[in-house]
């Protein structure tokens, strides 16, 4: 094991493609969107870790590692494994979540603080383990998956939109705290994805959705994925604090 005290990776490590090899985090990467990243990420010649909370994925060239971000201890095991493994975090993409759908007036105090305790907290325990060693290395990319209901709200979803929202008070308060350690902290903001949660819709409602849409057709997960890996990589390094919609113009209004 890597003693990760004696790991800095302050500075890339080119390859013959030109890649960093920095060591980037993807929680939530089992499946959707989060795995489309974590391949995104590797190809691109990152150290990739995916963490999961059941059944490891069947995905080489990824560190997996079970973790809860609802549980704090699991996140400092997860962190502390992967520093031993390939080095300190020094890409966070936060990407873990759920949802808890259901009117207002059905909605439990479970339903509400569960999903804000998966989707808000969560990104607040890994973000808060990551920057200790990021601050240490004067170096980090945090990116935190939001979504345009964080925007515009969702008749059904008032606990994921609210979690969403709260996504973007967090990654800006990080901004301003981390920035002269060299931590960019940005949120990305996709509109409709082809997900599990599109699916679950019936026809007439997934029409109603794509109308919504200037563009007029659900995002493709790998849209997303490379905005995730531009904010990621040293080109983005005068960016932060931002959020990056990837809605086809639904945020607009």
């Amino acid at each position: 094991m890597t003693n990760p005290d004696s790991v800095t990776n302050t500075e890339p490590v080119n390859d013959e493609h030109g890649t960093t090899g920095r060591v980037a985090l993807v929680t939530g990467a089992n499946r959707g969107l989060g795995l489309t990243i974590a391949r995104r990420l590797r190809d691109e010649g990152y150290r990739v870790a995916g963490t999961y909370r059941s059944d490891e994925p069947d995905e080489p060239g990824i560190e997996w590692i079970r973790c809860d971000v609802a549980d704090t201890d699991s996140v400092e095991a997860a962190f502390t494994a992967i520093e031993e493994s390939l080095g300190p975090v020094e890409v966070l993409v936060s990407n873990a979540g759920m949802n808890r759908d259901g009117l207002v007036l059905r909605m439990t105090d479970d339903d509400f603080a569960s999903v804000l305790d998966a989707n808000l907290h969560g990104t607040f325990r890994v973000a808060r383990r990551a920057a200790k060693r990021m601050v240490r290395n004067r170096y980090g990319r945090m990116i935190f998956i939001s979504s345009v209901v964080g925007q515009l709200g969702q008749a059904g979803q008032a606990n994921y939109a609210a979690s969403k929202a709260g996504l973007v008070g967090l990654a800006r308060s990080l901004a301003r705290e981390l920035a002269s350690r060299n931590v960019c902290v940005n949120v990305v903001a996709p509109g409709p994805l082809p997900t599990d949660m599109i699916d679950a819709l019936t026809d007439e409602q997934r029409e109603a959705m794509v109308a919504m849409v200037p563009l007029g057709r659900l995002g493709d997960l790998d849209e997303v994925a490379a905005t995730v890996g531009f904010l990621a990589s040293d080109a983005a390094g005068y960016i932060t604090g931002a959020i990056i919609p990837v809605d086809g113009g639904l945020g607009m209004g």
